[in-house]
């Protein structure tokens, strides 16, 4: 099926065999994420009439492929150069791609395309981590400060594994990040490089929690760097490695891996562009993803996405006590600071559409951003990437395709 400004196919869906056991955005929270997820929440309120039982999967129907593609089509909310979808329902996956991969060439994107897969990477991070909890090497309730001593003051140390993975830790706000005001100060400081450490110690010391841990729930990324952190003294292993032998390699995921200190992408890739003030794209590709190191860092595509998310919620990846982690939100009386609901588990975060819980994660990075989500039961799922060239966008494009998928 071919269109004028993009193109989609249905693809043969051979089953995984997989045994069963502000609107301004600031650095930190553009490339965390931190607001991507209430949108999609917000993209459509519980369909009228409909009870829980009734909406706990969208109805059975054919994928309305004309929709998806239209979905993805509109490259102009937000403005975007490329966008690429790819959904399964049941055995059925369908492929869709909008705009180029590349300015310079006018190349399609491709499924196996790399790309900047922003805090998708937290989901990665947690899974390892609920790995080494059924196996009994760390605790959920443990301290943090049992573990990482000599890098949190005594009162943050209190804050345990489980508060740092569903994001009630309460930790204070970073100070000393670089300027990110402007596209041009983004790209000055994008050869800039961090260690671990460093990001942890922009976490004034001397400032109180915001509230108490495990009372109220915040989207912090640095929770997540913690994480990485604490499966690195429990292996002994950089946990990139940790990630590509635990779930990489297993799963074939040959077009994923942590990028390190490398800036560039390698091989076929989806180009990233930013707006400047002066209304003239400039490539932003490149990029030292050490600020992103442990939560949003990771290189990989829509067709390794969408084996991972296939995997992970088919129990491949963990035991089903494991697996209830995932699924599982804070108490009824934890709420985000703006007073809404909770929505972020130990691992993956919740968004209703039309009625349809969706669960997944968002992830994105300066041109990039990233969305993957399905329904719990696995029926119906979907990997999305394009690349906005604003600062700041609205959450529009996921929004349309959860709403075509949840009809």
């Amino acid at each position: 099926m071919e269109r004028a400004n993009g193109v989609g196919r249905m693809i043969s869906m051979t089953p995984l065999k997989i045994p069963m056991p502000p609107r301004k955005l600031s650095r930190r929270s553009l490339v965390r994420g931190s607001v991507a997820a209430g949108a999609l929440l917000a993209a459509s309120g519980p369909m009228a009439g409909a009870t829980a039982a009734e909406r706990a999967h969208p109805t059975a129907q054919a994928l309305d492929t004309a929709a998806l593609q239209a979905a993805i089509s509109d490259l102009a909310h937000p403005p975007s150069v490329s966008a690429q979808l790819s959904v399964t329902r049941d055995d059925e996956r369908w492929y869709g791609t909008a705009g180029v991969a590349d300015l310079s060439t006018g190349r399609r994107p491709h499924p196996a395309d790399r790309f900047r897969a922003g805090s998708v990477t937290k989901a990665f991070v947690a899974t390892v981590v609920l790995q080494l909890w059924a196996e009994r090497r760390v605790r959920l309730d443990a301290p943090i400060g049992r573990h990482l001593p000599d890098l949190l003051p005594p009162r943050f140390g209190q804050i345990t594994v489980g508060q740092l993975l569903n994001h009630t830790s309460g930790l204070p706000d970073h100070e000393g990040l670089p300027d990110d005001s402007t596209p041009e100060a983004v790209l000055r400081h994008r050869f800039d490089r961090w260690t671990p450490e460093e990001w942890v110690r922009t976490i004034p010391a001397d400032r109180p929690l915001k509230f108490r841990p495990g009372t109220k729930q915040e989207y912090r990324g640095i929770t997540y760097v913690l994480l990485a952190l604490l499966v690195e003294r429990l292996t002994g292993r950089p946990y990139g490695e940790v990630i590509r032998s635990r779930i990489l390699e297993p799963l074939d995921l040959k077009g994923t891996l942590p990028p390190g200190h490398d800036p560039h992408l390698h091989g076929p890739h989806i180009h990233g562009y930013l707006r400047m003030t002066d209304g003239t794209l400039e490539d932003a590709t490149t990029f030292e993803m050490s600020s992103c190191w442990g939560e949003g860092e990771l290189v990989s595509t829509v067709d390794d996405l969408l084996r991972f998310q296939r995997a992970l919620f088919s129990g491949r990846l963990l035991p089903p006590h494991a697996m209830a982690k995932l699924f599982t939100l804070p108490p009824e009386g934890v709420r985000m600071l703006d007073g809404s609901p909770a929505r972020y588990s130990m691992g993956l975060q919740q968004a209703v559409v039309n009625g349809v819980t969706f669960w997944g994660k968002t992830g994105e990075v300066y041109g990039y951003r990233t969305r993957v989500f399905s329904t719990r039961d696995g029926r119906v799922g979907f990997v999305l990437n394009y690349t906005p060239t604003p600062l700041s966008t609205d959450e529009e494009m996921a929004a349309r395709v959860a709403a075509v998928l949840a009809r």
